[in-house]
């Protein structure tokens, strides 16, 4: 028995089957991103780390991962908001850890591991006069196209190299670090405590990723208490192998990194429970 051609009915059948190859195209991509995921520490280089499989302990606000910095979205690489680390940075993180609970302190992380992507991204941004969304916030008081010469942005950046992090302290019970949702008014990084982002750290005498002079670990204009827990911050890291840098409170490199000279590039993917 032969079929009767149905132009109307062939188009239909032709609509359906480009509906259902969109269908297993979407279907293949969910599953290789599940693949991706659970391939976690195994994609890791060999001496990388998630720090939350050594110190679960230490806070993190992934900065990168969400629009909460001074780009305002996400950074290319940043697929989760993972802290990833050379083990022997890791390490001695969990050292200073230690050291910071006996004085009911606990470390909080921004950002660690940067992908060489991200920093590319940095530089283009640099260059973009227009984007200017997050200056009442990050840098108030600073040209971005000059960020690079000041020395708030490196590039290459010693993060790639997976032994640097940027930190700060809070107290060792708080309860939950505050979210941003991107409703609320910008405030300049350099306000005042209380008036200025919370996030939950100890008055350090700016927010993080503040590209301003008050930043700077030595600076004059932030109240005593401020300073001192600057120095507090700095003298413990330094106790533990780390190198602070002068423009910025928050930032550390340690001292014997495995990978000096090196600049990596894989993406920060989710990492596996165990």
């Amino acid at each position: 028995m032969g079929w009767r051609v149905n132009p109307s009915g062939d188009r239909a059948i032709d609509r359906a089957l480009r509906a259902g190859a969109w269908i297993t195209a979407w279907t293949a991509l969910a599953l290789a991103l599940v693949a991706t995921a659970a391939a976690g520490p195994a994609s890791l280089p060999n001496g990388f780390v998630y720090l939350r499989d050594i110190d679960p302990t230490i806070r993190q606000d992934i900065r990168y991962a969400g629009a909460h910095n001074f780009i305002g979205s996400p950074i290319d690489g940043y697929v989760a908001a993972e802290c990833v680390l050379t083990e022997r940075a890791v390490r001695a993180l969990a050292r200073v850890q230690r050291e910071l609970a006996r004085s009911r302190l606990s470390l909080i992380v921004w950002d660690c591991y940067r992908p060489a992507r991200a920093v590319a991204q940095f530089v283009r941004w640099t260059k973009d006069r227009a984007d200017t969304r997050m200056k009442a916030e990050f840098y108030p008081n600073t040209d971005k196209t000059r960020l690079i010469s000041l020395g708030y942005i490196g590039s290459p950046s010693k993060h790639s190299r997976g032994s640097t992090v940027d930190l700060g302290l809070v107290p060792i019970d708080v309860s939950s670090i505050p979210p941003w949702t991107g409703r609320e008014a910008l405030v300049a990084c350099t306000a005042p405590k209380g008036a200025r982002f919370d996030d939950g750290t100890i008055d350090l005498g700016t927010g993080y990723d503040c590209l301003d002079t008050r930043a700077h670990i030595n600076d004059r204009h932030i109240p005593a208490a401020a300073r001192a827990n600057r120095l507090r911050l700095r003298d413990t890291m330094v106790q533990h192998g780390f190198r602070p840098y002068a423009r910025e409170w928050w930032h550390f490199e340690l001292i014997k990194e495995p990978f000096p000279g090196r600049a990596f590039d894989f993406p920060i993917l989710p990492r596996v429970a165990r």
